[in-house]
């Protein structure tokens, strides 16, 4: 990086300016920026990455009136940072700097508890967090407001309040440590500490619901809930123990960080009283990229025209026609490049594109969810018409970090 050493932590402490990633071009107009333009209150509590601090991409000048949290996704990296971010205001925690990687002392008794001390430290982001989210809610109870509350939990490192994980260990049992050997941090009982992260994260949902009702906002207030990517796998975490996972294979290189059914096929709870049925469901195939159109016609504002998002608030409401994607498309750099494409049954995924390939896998995820079976060569037909969509959609990033080698090297 140009900025220099990033990633260590020690340095970035003495100098923000090593903090974060590149930031996102103050020429797009966020989410925020529209519901701001349209008289909402716009928070964010919790992690960004689209721009370092001072940066044009940061939070306060990306729309957002109030943010709390990790302005850097090494950072959050660690759930007892030295540091958080009010606004533009670096915020000095009771917390020893403890760098992500750090293992065991030498000779440390990996089994017993107290070797792993260091690790559970004073302050906890997440608790701090939900303050912060707290108090915007209710400096807002009298105005139309916009919460995102981008919660690190449960991403790893594995660490969470004692109270929690001795919960779990009780029902649990005794279980073999992580030592830290895959990074992150050592957890004395890594499934425990696991569920003890989403129960926590569980809880702090619980009480927003709860102060909603309180001030008298839950009636007249829209709640998403969802994730940004599948599950993890390394660093301790072990998705194959934990069966709602199912039934998505839980190995490497089908969940976080790939184009996999198990890396981008996640959940979306919506709660919308005297809107939406309790226990209602949908198939309806959308993407993140639907919200903005769906929270813009919402709040009555002119629908952008330059999003491929389509708004699903037909679908929450149960009225109008429901206009469908034709397909989705992704293409991702990061885990040796790659891109997929949805269309229908059929799911298209080219793979490994940083070592030159341009090999495309088919799948039919009616009869073929865990994507076991290629069938590319019984459909050349879809192939093509997979591979078109990919070169159509497809754009050459400004950085050249972010290149898809096997396609890009001639755009």
């Amino acid at each position: 990086d140009e900025r220099g050493d990033v990633w260590d932590f020690a340095k970035m402490e003495a100098d923000p300016h090593l903090e974060g990633q590149y930031p996102i071009a103050d020429s797009i107009k966020t989410l925020a920026e529209y519901l701001q333009s349209a008289g909402y209150r716009t928070g964010l509590v919790g992690k960004w990455g689209l721009g370092a601090p001072y940066s044009e991409g940061s939070p306060n000048k990306q729309g957002f009136d109030f943010f709390f949290g990790y302005n850097c996704q090494r950072q959050a990296h660690t759930y007892y940072p030295k540091h958080l971010w009010r606004n533009n205001e670096k915020v000095s925690l009771d917390n020893n700097l403890v760098v992500p990687g750090t293992k065991l002392d030498p000779g440390a008794d990996p089994k017993d508890p107290s070797s792993y001390a260091r690790f559970t430290q004073k302050i906890y982001a997440p608790a701090l967090m939900m303050e912060e989210a707290r108090q915007f809610i209710n400096q807002n109870s009298r105005q139309p407001f916009f919460l995102f509350f981008a919660s690190t939990l449960p991403h790893l490192a594995l660490q969470a309040p004692e109270t929690y994980v001795n919960r779990y260990v009780k029902k649990f049992g005794n279980e073999k440590p992580y030592t830290g050997n895959e990074g992150y941090f050592p957890a004395r009982y890594p499934h425990a500490t696991y569920a003890a992260m989403v129960s926590y994260l569980d809880d702090q949902v619980g009480e927003i619901i709860r102060l909603l009702k309180a001030n008298g906002q839950y009636d007249n207030t829209l709640i998403i809930f969802s994730s940004d990517n599948g599950y993890a796998y390394n660093a301790g975490c072990d998705p194959a123990w934990f069966s709602p996972f199912a039934p998505f294979k839980t190995v490497y290189g089908r969940g976080k960080g790939f184009v996999f059914e198990g890396g981008i096929r996640v959940p979306m709870i919506v709660s919308w009283p005297g809107v939406i049925h309790p226990g209602t469901e949908t198939p309806l195939i959308s993407a993140f990229y639907d919200i903005l159109p769906t929270l813009c016609e919402i709040a009555g504002i002119q629908l952008p025209n330059d999003t491929d998002g389509i708004s699903f608030l037909p679908t929450l409401t149960g009225n109008g026609r429901q206009k469908l994607h034709e397909y989705l498309y992704w293409d991702f750099p990061e885990y040796n490049g790659q891109q997929a494409v949805r269309m229908g049954p059929w799911k298209g995924i080219r793979l490994n594109m940083q070592k030159g390939n341009t090999t495309i896998q088919l799948f039919n995820l009616d009869n073929d969810l865990m994507e076991s079976h290629d069938v590319a060569s019984q459909y050349p037909g879809m192939v093509n018409q997979i591979l078109s969509i990919m070169n159509r959609e497809h754009r050459k990033s400004t950085f050249s970090q972010f290149y898809l080698k096997s396609i890009d090297h001639d755009k």
